[in-house]
């Protein structure tokens, strides 16, 4: 199952990798990043729930006294990253945002280290810096970067990386009580509870029933994050959080080649060496089944 869970893993960071498609087509319509954070929790938790009663409605048991698991994965975690990443978009860029959240496995990486005595092997370490220096390449920092880019941007943008690190935490607690469904489907109400009564949406209704605005909708509800949400939470039962993040970073290869053959953005020699060393990067944190064994052993032990 192992070899599994990083295809999940895999298959839900590309995924996400589409969302600026989306987050772009409802800026289009004049929806502000408040309301294009709602517009994706509210379809999700909607969605979610249709699934879950429809597949098992014994899934939606939960104790409210670990409702603090939820609170983080969906308020900490997916209200705060969103609302920052989609406005470190619009102060940045798509390119510039990515980069700036994926600083998130090397605060995933620490925190595990401390929260759940994750071992910090040199493999990791070494893809961890393969994956920072590639996300670089990829969106063009360096070399021969502009410092354009506003303070604001960087903060918010910084600041998505923390809430996207939560998620693979407060995640990791929460799925030693609950299925990977459950998780999900809590976070996204959770989510939706925070935030949809300050987005003002009803003010909007007309516009959300345009075609367009539809299709947007339907591609960050579902696509974008709920069918994505699944695959990155089962992969994670199976995988270290750490480890996990760190595969996830194939979010922004995936941007740059939608960008590439979508948007006919020109694609360098130093954004293809980026792609290749995050990529190299999800094939070196894999561990020997040997070694992981012997860690797994030892965790337990501890």
């Amino acid at each position: 199952m192992n070899k599994w869970a990083y295809v999940f893993i895999v298959l839900g960071a590309a995924l996400w990798g589409l969302i600026a498609i989306f987050v772009e087509g409802l800026y289009e319509y004049g929806f502000t990043p408040l309301q294009v954070v709602s517009i994706r929790v509210l379809t999700s938790a909607i969605l979610l729930v249709i699934v879950v009663l429809v597949k098992n409605p014994a899934l939606m048991r939960i104790d409210w006294r670990d409702s603090f698991y939820f609170v983080g994965t969906g308020i900490f975690s997916i209200v705060f990253f969103n609302w920052c990443l989609f406005t470190a978009i619009q102060e940045t860029s798509i390119a510039v945002a990515a980069i700036l959240l994926y600083t998130a496995p090397a605060i995933v990486t620490l925190l595990s280290r401390l929260l759940f005595k994750e071992w910090l092997t040199m493999r990791k370490m070494g893809a961890l810096f393969l994956t920072l220096v590639g996300c670089v390449f990829v969106i063009g920092v360096i070399p021969g970067g502009t410092s354009s880019v506003s303070a604001y941007g960087v903060i918010v943008g910084l600041c998505s990386g923390l809430g996207y690190a939560l998620y693979s935490i407060f995640g990791k607690y929460a799925l030693e009580k609950y299925s990977s469904m459950t998780v999900t489907l809590y976070t996204f109400i959770f989510a939706t509870v925070a935030i949809a009564p300050f987005s003002g949406l009803w003010n909007q209704l007309d516009t959300l029933l345009k075609t367009e605005v539809i299709l947007n909708t339907v591609g960050i509800g579902f696509f974008s994050t709920v069918l994505a949400y699944l695959l990155y939470t089962i992969g994670l039962q199976y995988v270290e959080s750490s480890r996990a993040s760190i595969t996830a970073t194939i979010e922004p290869v995936v941007a740059t080649l939608i960008g590439v053959f979508m948007f006919r953005e020109p694609l360098s020699g130093w954004q293809l060496t980026g792609i290749i060393l995050v990529l190299s990067a999800v094939m070196i944190v894999q561990e020997k089944r040997k070694e992981a064994v012997q860690h797994s052993i030892t965790y337990e032990v501890k």
